[in-house]
């Protein structure tokens, strides 16, 4: 009988450690799938006609309407693994971008307004080149037209093409001779489609579409466009609200100040 409540114990144990290592290799796989969904979240591109992100997921219902009424079957519904939101619609660029129809199938469809024509509305008119679903943004060490061979193959694929991309020329440095025709993306005008990124003729595109909070910076308050009047309008606001909260300082300063109201 010890023997065999020996062989009971030993096999509780070595079942009780199997399992163990089992949800530890389970909890490793969820954790490091969470990380890779993490980084993979932060550059997903969405429909036209989306909302920021964090709201776009709070409003999605993960109906798959938009997806079914793309007619170039841009968008794709995230699948575990993926990297994003399960069930939220997305597109890859590389793989098939966004077309920009210029009535917004998608944005129709959705019927929960996480895709809303608010999104692509500009001076009061709703328009397909309003969108802002990414930011095309040029690697110049693997772009073949910074190397002085010429390609302007995503200048032409552009839908707005001569706005969203431009090429500037510049003389070849090697030879002094010959023009460098190099494509300039104009961050106001890129709706982040995506097409350029897409037929971009290099192994691996020179050209990305990001989304625009990965592809921007920000300068800071304390830098002035002099030239800008929205600017001066935006430090002159600055300036107002420091000054009100310095009242404020000054008026808590004087009630904290107990110098003159102690009777020596």
């Amino acid at each position: 009988m010890g023997n065999k409540g020996d062989k009971i114990s030993r096999r509780g144990v070595l079942g009780k450690v199997t399992q163990g290592f089992a949800v530890l290799g389970f909890g490793g796989f969820l954790w490091g799938g969470a990380l890779r969904d993490f980084s993979r979240a932060d550059l997903v591109l969405r429909p036209p006609g989306a909302l920021p992100e964090a709201d776009f997921q709070k409003a999605c219902i993960k109906c798959g309407q938009c997806v079914v009424a793309c007619p170039y079957d841009s968008l794709v519904v995230a699948a575990p693994g993926d990297g994003v939101p399960n069930g939220t619609p997305h597109f890859i660029a590389r793989d098939i971008p966004c077309y920009m129809c210029t009535d917004y199938p998608c944005i129709e469809e959705c019927p929960s307004e996480a895709l809303t024509v608010d999104m692509v509305t500009s001076d009061g008119k709703a328009s397909i080149n309003n969108a802002k679903m990414g930011l095309a943004v040029i690697h110049k060490e693997s772009c073949i037209a910074y190397w002085g061979i010429q390609c302007d193959a995503c200048y032409r694929a552009c839908p707005l093409i001569g706005e969203a991309i431009t090429l500037e020329l510049e003389q070849n440095e090697q030879t002094k001779k010959h023009a460098n025709i190099k494509p300039v993306v104009n961050s106001d005008a890129c709706t982040g489609c995506g097409i350029c990124e897409h037929v971009c003729v290099v192994e691996k595109a020179a050209i990305r579409v990001l989304p625009r909070e990965i592809a921007t910076g920000e300068v800071g308050a304390h830098y002035l466009k002099s030239w800008d009047e929205s600017d001066e309008n935006r430090i002159r606001s600055i300036k107002e609200k420091k000054e009100s909260n310095g009242d404020i300082h000054s008026t808590l300063d004087y009630l904290n100040n107990l110098d003159g109201l102690i009777d020596e």
